[in-house]
């Protein structure tokens, strides 16, 4: 007696593709699979990918088949591959999954081909498109400016601040993301400046630069083992940059007033300048604001050639002060 032989049942590969990836950037697998493949299907007629597949040569018919469709497609050992659409293909693969619960019958290899993938930042693309919309269609984000957003980005850097000091890595990650929205917004806006307009992608693309420039020990053929080694790189080439008359240019005086402090005497330290902190003004040395303010900067001065940024240092007391008055609170009230 002669064994029947069973046809094999073939196989059924779902390619699926990131649409934050440039549609005709497939693996080599991928268009291997495509081109060997017995019948490529998608059901999405404005697939991305489509175009490029017709200029490679490879055949796409257009349908969407059920999955008993399917598995009688790849009778006799075909492949059969599906482009799938960005949301993948949650009916097709759900009506295999119930034929194979039967158990009543025989059904082809299902694979899942990742044809492409998103790279580390891919997200920052899908930040960028869904500001693009909200500007477009938002009444009160398309109308915002650049000066009416300030409050905001001052705002969300001292949550961003408060989440570091705190130690809390959720609210971390929020914050850094509310940051990143000030970023994207602002460039968004600038998008549309009728003078002089740039996109976030020249914002990106300033920054890569700079980095580079001021990493030499990293991107050229300088040389760093010390954190030490590398400031003085960034500050030599950040002062060849910058071409500027004084040290004190590009210190906003807007941030903190101890932040502000330190940091100009930071830059008299690293200038060599050696200028010390002068004494207050003797026609007004018995004003309290003008004697305070100088005992201020002096101590801020000194701080900063310590090493310790004055304004975290005030930060963490006050913070500690703030917990001893809560502590006090406490023992007034159980009095």
């Amino acid at each position: 007696m002669t064994a029947s032989l069973t046809p094999p049942a073939g196989r059924v590969v779902l390619l699926t593709t990131s649409h934050r990836v440039a549609p005709g950037l497939l693996s080599w697998p991928a268009w291997q699979l495509l081109r060997e493949a017995d019948r490529v299907l998608c059901g999405d007629e404005d697939h991305p990918l489509l175009p490029f597949l017709a200029e490679a040569g490879v055949v796409v018919e257009h349908a969407r088949p059920t999955a008993r469709e399917l598995v009688e497609d790849c009778a006799g050992g075909r492949n059969v591959v599906v482009v799938a659409g960005v949301e993948g293909e949650p009916r097709l693969t759900d009506g295999l999954a119930r034929l194979a619960g039967s158990g009543r019958e025989e059904l082809p290899e299902l694979e899942l081909l990742p044809g492409s993938w998103d790279l580390p930042g891919a997200r920052l693309l899908d930040v960028v498109q869904v500001m693009d919309q909200i500007r477009a269609e938002c009444p009160w984000s398309g109308a915002r400016t650049h000066q009416e957003l300030v409050r905001y980005g001052l705002e969300e850097t001292y949550e961003l601040v408060e989440a570091i000091e705190e130690g809390d890595r959720e609210a971390l990650r929020e914050e850094l993301g509310d940051v990143l929205l000030q970023v994207v917004f602002h460039s968004r806006i600038a998008q549309d400046d009728p003078d002089e307009p740039f996109s976030v992608d020249d914002v990106a693309g300033v920054l890569v630069d700079k980095l580079i420039r001021r990493h030499p020990h990293v991107f050229g053929e300088e040389s760093a083992g010390t954190p030490e080694e590398v400031r003085a790189h960034w500050l030599r080439v950040k002062a060849e940059e910058k071409r500027r008359e004084s040290v004190t240019e590009g210190v906003p005086l807007g941030q903190p007033a101890l932040s502000l402090a330190a940091k100009l005497a930071s830059r008299a330290r690293t200038a060599d300048l050696g200028a010390p902190v002068p004494p207050p003004d003797t026609d007004r040395v018995g004003d309290p604001t003008e004697r305070v303010g100088w005992e201020l900067l002096e101590l801020a001065a000194r701080a900063e050639a310590d090493g310790v940024d004055p304004e975290v240092a005030l930060r963490a007391a006050a913070r500690t002060y703030r917990d001893a008055i809560r502590a006090e609170e406490e023992r007034a009230a159980q009095r």
